[in-house]
């Protein structure tokens, strides 16, 4: 009889791990990424340090080799004039050193007697160091001072030895800070620039390779999501060398599974053949009628019998339910089932409809889906007045199948028994009470579902949830 109260819709299949976006928490995309970054941000930092730190001595090199030219050119030009008085024998304030307050200055001080550039306009450098030691005769060395107008200053200074009788000579050139600052500077900006690209470069690079290199674990998913739906049987063993003793076992459960399916298998029809017999056995004898007058014991065997069946298809859809399912077409047990009911129920005239989209197919065994079907548009048809529609569309959740009748329909209280099993809301018309029952259950197996409801057509309307 047309069957309950709709139950909620079946929840959907879990979705794979795995599937959500390359850049999600616990992704390893993310991860390497993460990785990549740190590790070029680090790199690109001590790269800029140190090519920084080469270019500012060589840039500090460079001045002070121009300031020691000059020191070196004072030197060779110093000389006593008349009256035994210091003094230069050409003039050495050419460029830079003749610029009028840029920094570029000169200076030569012995004793009381002091030489200047021009740009220095009579004042004095304040040279900032010591008394050199003997050691720095004759050589170059930096110190540290400020020009007359506060500017800061990179100075040179050279001491010439001392003759007798005669105070040391102290030549001092300097530079300004500018001078230093400006090309590096603008050395930096080029560096930051240049370095920015070569990390945005080396990301791009970093990223592309995680993409190639996680690329198989990609496939490996759709391949076990294809063993999952039966489309094959087990995943291709051409795998790269890292991932291939991961595939080798997934292999070994898939078989391992395989082994344990054929023995539920085997167990289910032994137990099948083992009560047959004894089942078979009762009911002959309790066919005479002196031995159960009131036909109470025939009827317990046949409600044994109905029992039996039931379980052993629970079982065997359970065993089903594992490592690989087999993907069936719709079309074809639909369309057997409905020139079977047609002649079965020729008297009614009734008409079938069927409404299936191209290509529909489900995953689960083709012997279930017939009994699934078969239980559900027997009942259609049973209690129809002529008209039963089968149709299916594809949901988030799976391929729902709907059967419809145009027959008097279910009360709410009603519809949760009917799926009771061995419960029969009409005792009039034929059957066990255990076909929607079973339906459900092999449904649930597959991880579908069954709804009741009212049709369109007034009658019953069964939907029946199963995975593609």
């Amino acid at each position: 009889m047309p069957p309950r109260e709709p139950e909620p819709p079946a929840p959907p299949p879990p979705k794979a791990e795995g599937v959500a976006g390359p850049f999600h928490l616990g992704s390893l995309q993310r991860r390497l990424l993460a990785a990549a970054l740190v590790l070029v941000t680090v790199a690109l930092v001590v790269a800029g340090v140190a090519i920084g730190l080469v270019l500012y001595r060589f840039v500090r090199g460079q001045l002070d080799s121009r300031l020691d030219s000059q020191l070196v050119a004072l030197a060779a030009g110093l000389e006593r004039g008349p009256g035994d008085r210091l003094r230069l024998a050409r003039n050495l304030d050419g460029p830079p050193f003749d610029r009028d307050r840029a920094g570029w200055y000169w200076q030569v001080r012995q004793g009381g007697t002091v030489l200047r550039s021009g740009a220095l306009e009579g004042r004095d450098l304040a040279v900032e160091a010591g008394r050199p030691e003997r050691d720095d005769t004759h050589r170059p060395r930096p110190a540290d001072g400020t020009g007359p107008w506060g500017e800061s200053l990179i100075l040179r200074v050279l001491t010439l030895p001392p003759a007798p009788g005669v105070p040391p000579a102290i030549l001092v050139a300097s530079a300004p800070s500018a001078a230093l600052r400006g090309p590096l500077r603008e050395a930096a900006g080029a560096l930051a620039l240049i370095l920015g690209l070569l990390g945005v470069g080396l990301l791009a690079g970093a990223l592309a390779q995680i993409r190639l290199g996680l690329r198989p674990l990609e496939r490996l998913r759709r391949d076990l999501a294809e063993v999952r739906a039966g489309d094959r049987a087990r995943v291709p063993g051409k795998q790269p060398a890292e991932i291939r003793p991961l595939v080798a076992e997934v292999n070994a459960l898939l078989d391992q599974n395989a082994v344990n399916l054929d023995r539920a298998r085997t167990h289910v029809a032994n137990l099948a053949h083992g009560l047959k017999t004894p089942l078979a056995t009762l009911s002959l004898a309790l066919s005479d009628r002196s031995r159960d007058p009131d036909g109470t014991l025939a009827s317990l065997v046949g409600s044994m019998d109905s029992q039996v069946r039931h379980h052993l298809r629970r079982a065997r859809a359970a065993a089903l339910g594992g490592a690989t399912r087999a993907r069936t077409p719709l079309a074809g047990p639909v369309a057997d089932l409905r020139t079977t009911f047609a002649r079965l129920y020729a008297e009614k005239g009734l008409v079938i409809d069927v409404t299936l989209p191209a290509g529909a197919a489900v995953a689960c065994d083709a012997q279930d889906l017939d009994e699934m079907l078969g239980n559900l548009i027997d009942n259609a048809c049973q209690w129809c007045r002529g008209y039963v529609r089968v149709g299916a569309v594809s949901t988030a959740s799976g391929l729902v199948i709907t059967v419809e009748d145009d027959g008097p329909g279910l009360a709410a209280e009603a519809a949760a028994e009917a799926v009771r099993p061995g419960r029969r809301l009409d005792e009039t018309v034929p059957g066990n009470g255990f076909g929607l029952s079973i339906t459900q259950e092999l449904a649930e197996l597959y991880g579908g579902g069954l709804r009741l409801d009212r049709s369109g057509l007034g009658g019953l309307r069964a939907a029946l949830t199963l995975p593609v």
